[in-house]
């Protein structure tokens, strides 16, 4: 893959697809369809999708491409792929919370290397760049210019006085059973890939997820927050959490800064 060429396509993309979500979300009531796994689905969902997709169909037509919305991609298999979650965080669209993202990464051997994650209420865009480092980008977030971009880092963290980040609408006892094992200065909830950018920037140590996601939903968030020297590992074992699985499914995680000490 080209990274030089990736990535401001897919940061455009993102963008464009923020746009078309947010005339959705500042408009009057929409509808909401159950889809067959009983999640949420909405006609921003299926805006930012086809326009993502059609994007990058067109870029690259010889990569698989594997999306949220597409029930047809998800019984493809590969390991070197694009992967699209057009609209994360659909309830806290519904419920107009602001904290959804959309979210374009490419995998390659299951790792993925790059990908972008934006959140088009609350104007924050991330992504990584063509040489891996993960940046927020500021300023008015031009489709056709990049404007300044800031790297970023994870924290050096204290694991007497952790800052923990968890789910906002999948929060459960077990999720705060494991955090309790932690000694935690404070806590925040977000919603969406948006906890994996909180990660990335420094502005949480941890975020643990013991509920069910599935790759699209983490790939993008999961990219960054390695381009900004994070890592996510599986819950069960601590090893690297990879991409590619049958019926894409991920098991639980833990999305860190190095140096926090891991419980079981």
């Amino acid at each position: 893959m080209d990274f030089d060429r990736l990535i401001p396509i897919i940061r455009r993309l993102a963008l464009e697809a923020g746009e078309a979500i947010m005339q959705v979300y500042n408009g009057p009531d929409f509808e909401v369809k159950v889809k067959g796994d009983a999640s949420p689905v909405t006609e921003a969902d299926e805006a930012a999708d086809a326009l993502i997709s059609a994007g990058l169909r067109a870029a690259f037509p010889d990569v698989v491409l594997i999306t949220e919305e597409q029930a047809d991609s998800h019984a493809l298999t590969a390991q070197t792929f694009l992967i699209v979650d057009p609209l994360d965080g659909t309830k806290e669209f519904v419920q107009r919370r602001g904290d959804f993202t959309v979210n374009i990464a490419y995998v390659e051997d299951g790792v993925p290397l790059r990908g972008v994650v934006y959140a088009p209420a609350q104007g924050r865009l991330f992504y990584t760049q063509a040489d891996g480092q993960s940046v927020e980008e500021t300023g008015i977030l031009a489709k056709d210019a990049t404007g300044p971009v800031q790297p970023v880092k994870v924290s050096a963290p204290d694991n007497g006085a952790l800052m923990v980040v968890a789910s906002k609408s999948h929060r459960d006892a077990a999720t705060d059973d494991y955090i309790g094992k932690y000694a935690c200065k404070d806590m925040k909830s977000a919603g969406s890939s948006l906890k994996f950018c909180l990660v990335a920037t420094g502005e949480a140590d941890l975020y643990p997820r013991l509920g069910r996601t599935m790759e699209w939903d983490t790939a993008a968030g999961d990219a960054v927050l390695r381009g900004a020297g994070g890592q996510v590992v599986r819950f069960d074992d601590h090893t690297p959490l990879t991409y590619g699985k049958s019926g894409w499914d991920n098991p639980f995680f833990i999305a860190h800064a190095p140096g926090v000490d891991l419980k079981k």
